[in-house]
């Protein structure tokens, strides 16, 4: 584990993931009270009780640290250690209750991600990664299952909503794939989908407007399986603004990029 006092260890890092889950999945079922923050962007009461208890078990156990979350924004800034949070990742399937949703938390330090833990509750499934030792998905080790062949692959992403430029970008990217392999997916979690990426599940997640909080801890966990983890036009620095990202086997990943820039 980290050896720096001033740093957490990726099994609180899960402790506190597990625990959020266990709210979010008591409250799955429940009536819900919801809140837009846009046309489509939606918040529920169980997205702030997560982050409460999430914010409060990080500032009571590094009270310096600063934290970045989906819904109070910045907190504590200034820091070089730095968590970000995604509550609920996957509210509008949530408040439908489809049970396609997580618990995503990272922590940063210096400007890359040390610790990533996604927790998705309806299947009790723990992925959890630290930089340079490993991803795990509860406790079984990751590793990312090459493959070669567009043809044979199964994809996974999102569609910028209010970017149409980049929506119209993307659709072309969906149709091309969605014609010429097994198809794509649209679950609804980038943190999921990102995880399946690292065990396998699906070939590729790509988003061409992401939030750091959705993807910072899939996109470590992706990463430590074996994928290769870039910016949608190949930049190996993929975690800083604007932020986009594209994981694959690593068979594919220059066929896509190939294939992003033709379309």
């Amino acid at each position: 584990m980290i050896a720096d006092p001033a740093q957490p260890t990726l099994d609180i890092a899960i402790q506190w993931a597990t625990q959020a889950g266990a709210i979010a999945r008591e409250g799955f079922l429940t009536e819900h009270a919801i809140n837009f923050k846009g046309a489509t962007d939606l918040v529920t009461e169980i997205d702030h009780a997560c982050e409460k208890l999430l914010v409060d078990a990080i500032l009571t156990a590094f009270p310096s640290h600063s934290i970045l979350t989906e819904e109070s924004g910045a907190v504590n800034s200034g820091s070089t250690y730095r968590w970000h949070i995604d509550p609920l990742d996957g509210t509008v399937n949530y408040a439908r209750r489809i049970p396609m949703y997580a618990i995503s938390l990272a922590f940063e330090h210096a400007g890359q991600v040390q610790l990533g833990v996604v927790y998705d509750p309806s299947r009790d499934e723990c992925y959890a990664a630290q930089r340079g030792k490993g991803a795990w998905l509860n406790g079984r080790e990751l590793h990312i299952t090459d493959t070669t062949d567009l043809e044979k692959c199964l994809f996974a992403t999102a569609f910028a909503r209010n970017q149409g430029d980049l929506f119209e970008r993307n659709l072309r990217y969906f149709g091309y794939l969605s014609l010429n392999t097994f198809g794509v997916r649209r679950l609804g979690s980038a943190a999921l989908e990102l995880c399946y990426v690292a065990s396998g599940q699906v070939n590729a997640y790509w988003e061409l407007a992401i939030n750091s909080w959705d993807m910072a801890a899939a996109a470590l966990i992706a990463e430590e399986a074996g994928a290769i983890v870039t910016t949608p036009d190949g930049d190996l620095d993929y975690f800083k603004p604007p932020y986009a990202v594209l994981a694959s086997a690593p068979g594919i990943h220059t066929q896509l990029i190939e294939l992003f820039h033709r379309l």
